[in-house]
């Protein structure tokens, strides 16, 4: 007569000690057997259930999880090896320590158990030393074991929380990124027979360049080329003051404009314009960021376009007879310290000249061979522009034009962004 207890009575103890084996299932149909081991068991203090079969062991585990079993091979109907298999498919996340009791050493059979997933093997008639010192190996390895899958789960809660921070972090970059470009509404306007283009490809959801441009009358227009320092939110967070400070739509609050006595604008000079915002942005203590700049007014009847560099690349001067040049001396970032010498300079243009103004991520890109394009490269890319593209297909072809020249292992590292000024007077 079988001593197994009916599942229905089974009470799990040692539930709160997981780390180590408390509840035992021992299978074998011999019952003088399972009596000798189960006897050494609970001398050593595991809780032991008994099964006759690997069928009523089933049932058994149906309804509380071992932490250790001990079943023996050859048995009637289901043997311990079907047996195995069995009870690892109803495993689950919870994983028990499985021991065949066996007269078989050949390798072969050694290697059929572990491949139906047993963990070790005893050698009948069980010596208890042995069987004492295989329990404590199996103690550690549980203990490893779930040790890990203790962590795993930590690790899969805290990426799950960091799934819901970044989905919501990127819905706010995502608002963030449609509030950037309405400071930029027009990518291209008319100001008499003249044009002006702008180009803002960020690297990122959002970026740390702009580009614009204004005019309150129809004699002359300022444009302008920022990029910000860093990348990111900080970055663009001062890319959205630099637009208040800057507005087309808000004149009075635009440094670039002066309100005349008759409620008419009229426009500052660059140099005044730099110097303006270097002391604006010097006088808002915790900021740290600077940036580069080109602003430039262009007289739109003349030609004359007067223009301050704050430490931003060379504007490029591209001539109606094909002829290019870059122009300017570099001068200091707008932010970085006070009383800066801003330099104005004058350049004449003819009609079908054009100017553009470009930021450090055209010509700091890394090329497939693993050079940046600088300023020569930026001159042949224009060149391979089709001749009669002009205005915003212009600058969207110089853009895809220098993204096939990009090295694939690097790609966009920075934010890229331009200002193409096209005076017809």
């Amino acid at each position: 007569m079988s001593t197994a207890i009916p599942a229905s009575r089974i009470q799990i103890a040692g539930q709160s000690d997981f780390r180590s084996i408390r509840q035992v299932l021992l299978v074998d149909d011999s019952r003088l057997q399972r009596r000798i081991i189960a006897s050494s068991l609970k001398k050593w203090g595991f809780d032991v259930i008994e099964a006759e079969s690997g069928d009523m062991a089933i049932e058994l585990c149906r309804n509380f999880r071992p932490d250790l079993v001990l079943s023996d091979w050859m048995m009637p109907g289901m043997s311990g090896l079907e047996f195995c298999r069995v009870f690892r498919d109803l495993s689950g996340a919870d994983y028990a320590y499985f021991i065949l009791l066996t007269s078989k050493s050949e390798k072969n059979e050694v290697a059929q158990g572990l491949d139906a997933g047993a963990d070790d093997f005893l050698t009948k008639p069980v010596n208890a030393d042995e069987l004492r010192a295989r329990i404590s190996a199996g103690e550690r390895i549980l203990e490893m074991q779930r040790e890990l899958s203790d962590k795993n789960k930590m690790i899969s809660d805290t990426l799950a929380q960091l799934r819901v921070a970044y989905d919501t972090i990127d819905k706010d970059l995502i608002q963030a990124k449609k509030i950037q470009q309405s400071l930029v509404p027009e990518l291209s306007r008319t100001f008499g027979r003249s044009r002006v283009s702008l180009l803002l490809k960020p690297c990122g959801h959002i970026g740390g360049d702009l580009v614009g441009m204004f005019s309150p009358n129809d004699q002359k227009v300022a444009f302008y080329s920022i990029d910000v320092s860093g990348h990111g939110i900080t970055s663009a967070m001062m890319t959205a003051k630099l637009g208040g400070l800057l507005s087309s739509d808000y004149p009075d609050q635009n440094l670039g404009m002066d309100r005349q006595a008759d409620g008419s604008y009229a426009f500052r000079d660059p140099g005044t314009v730099a110097k303006m915002l270097n002391e604006r942005l010097l006088a808002d203590s915790g900021i740290e960021e600077y940036f580069t700049m080109i602003y430039a007014v262009a007289d739109l009847q003349s030609g004359v376009l007067k223009m301050v560099q704050s430490g931003h690349p060379c504007p490029l001067i591209l001539r109606a007879d094909g002829a290019s040049e870059f122009v300017g001396e570099g001068g200091v970032p707008i932010g970085l310290l006070p009383e800066i010498k801003c330099t104005q300079f004058d350049i004449q243009l003819r009609p079908g000249d054009r100017v553009l103004l470009y930021s450090d991520g055209f010509t700091e890109s890394r090329l497939t061979n693993g050079e940046m394009l600088e300023e020569q490269g930026l001159v042949n890319l224009i060149k391979g522009c089709p001749d009669k593209r002009a205005g915003k297909e212009f600058l969207n072809d110089l853009f895809w034009a220098l993204t096939q020249k990009m090295s694939p292992e690097f790609g966009m590292e920075d934010d890229v962004s331009a200002t193409l000024f096209e005076f017809r007077a």
